[in-house]
């Protein structure tokens, strides 16, 4: 169950964008498992994806769609991955854009194809090619939420967020739908992302605003440090809104329209690890006085990453000693133990290296027995800091995963 994470609401419409879904069997039961997007003609996309040497088909292929024409159309399936799929995969992801080249009447460069689930299978071309025929009549502006269903694998809820802000006296619209429970450690989890947005913004200034909200976002998550084949960050502007056009990064606009797109960015994020697998816990980890933003980031990763900690995470045991493993053990050039100090939310645990006094483990217990909680650490070598987001690891993390193909 979702660490308090509510059901997704009223979702905002983006002129420019339609959606449909539809079921291609490629889930059990009879579950939507394909969503088209269809772009509005001088919508201006920016992406980016896994840095997992084994990227799947459809990122080798989005990644080569984008360098060669503008974007129009998303094909996205969800239950099969079509990663490890050789050459034969490439085949396979190339055939399902050309189903929607077709059906759009569009050039199949437009087209990128987008795809999660299980490693090693191949996909059911025929029936995705059938399916994308039905799709094209049912794309209507308000299937957010059906899209942001249809994509889930092993996620218990939707996720989605809509906000708003005012640029140039207008009200301009961003939307974002996510999906990803486990396999979550992105590095640009299995993890795919969608936000859309009416402004009208030029294609640098798009790769500007996507690599600050990725930055702020995604990349600071974690449920079991593994990095998906799939992972794909998308963000849309159709232009519809009839404002001026950001053209740099310098314009007052950018920094606006940057603070709400890295917000639903984050919140999606957010999501996705409270909707972790398994997760009981919704844990944030803060490391501050480091010497580098870098620097800050091993060490919460490190920490977010031992099973160590994440099995004291789920049992809520304050066994503060295990912090100080993972800490001692992150690639940082002359750490000094007596500097490092721990808290957990506002409860001093350790000082110096050692812990404090008046600490007690029922106090620490008290804070860790809480559904959602800080750990926050100083490494006393500096004013950097950094925030990141994870999960505890739980019984049933372990059957999810070994039940995942049976």
């Amino acid at each position: 169950m979702a660490v308090n994470l509510d059901p997704p609401t009223e979702l905002k419409v983006i002129d420019g964008v339609t959606l449909a879904t539809g079921c291609a069997g490629i889930k059990t039961g009879d579950r939507d498992d394909l969503v088209l997007i269809q772009l509005a003609e001088g919508s201006v996309a920016a992406a980016v994806f896994t840095q997992n040497a084994f990227k799947a088909a459809p990122v080798r292929l989005a990644q080569r769609h984008r360098a060669e024409a503008p974007t129009r159309a998303l094909l996205i399936n969800s239950g099969n991955a079509n990663a490890a799929t050789g050459t034969q995969g490439l085949r396979d992801a190339i055939a399902c854009c050309q189903a929607v080249a077709d059906a759009l009447d569009i050039d199949v460069a437009n087209v990128l194809p987008f795809s999660t689930g299980v490693i090693g299978e191949r996909l059911p071309v025929g029936a995705l090619r059938d399916c994308v025929r039905g799709l094209v009549g049912g794309l209507a502006p308000d299937a957010w939420l059906d899209a942001a269903r249809a994509i889930m694998t092993t996620d218990t809820m939707p996720k989605a967020v809509s906000r708003s802000v005012e640029l140039d006296h207008r009200v301009v619209a961003v939307t974002g739908i996510a999906k990803g429970a486990g396999m979550i450690r992105p590095d640009m989890a299995t993890m795919l992302a969608f936000v859309a947005t009416d402004a009208r913004v030029a294609p640098g200034p798009l790769d500007d605003l996507i690599a600050c909200a990725n930055r702020a976002s995604f990349s600071l998550i974690t449920v079991d440090g593994d990095t998906s084949t799939n992972d794909a960050f998308t963000l849309i502007a159709t232009g519809a809104s009839d404002m001026p056009a950001i053209t740099s990064s310098e314009d007052p606009r950018f920094e606006l329209l940057a603070r709400t797109i890295t917000g639903v960015a984050a919140e999606l994020a957010q999501a996705i690890v409270r909707d972790g697998e398994g997760a009981t816990k919704f844990v944030t980890i803060t490391v501050q006085g480091g010497a580098s933003a870098d620097e800050c980031l091993e060490v919460a990763f490190t920490i977010a990453g031992s099973p160590l900690v994440k099995t004291a995470l789920f049992a809520g045991d304050p066994n503060w000693g295990r912090f100080c493993m993972a800490i001692g053990r992150a690639r940082v050039t002359g750490l000094d133990p007596d500097k490092v100090s721990l808290w957990l939310d506002d409860l001093r645990v350790a000082a110096a290296g050692v812990m404090v006094p008046d600490y007690t483990d029922a106090a620490g217990a008290a804070v860790m027995s809480a559904p959602e909680f800080q750990v926050r650490i100083d490494l006393g070598r500096g004013t950097a800091s950094e925030t990141i987001w994870t999960t505890d690891l739980s019984y049933e993390y372990v059957r999810i995963n070994a039940e995942y193909r049976t």
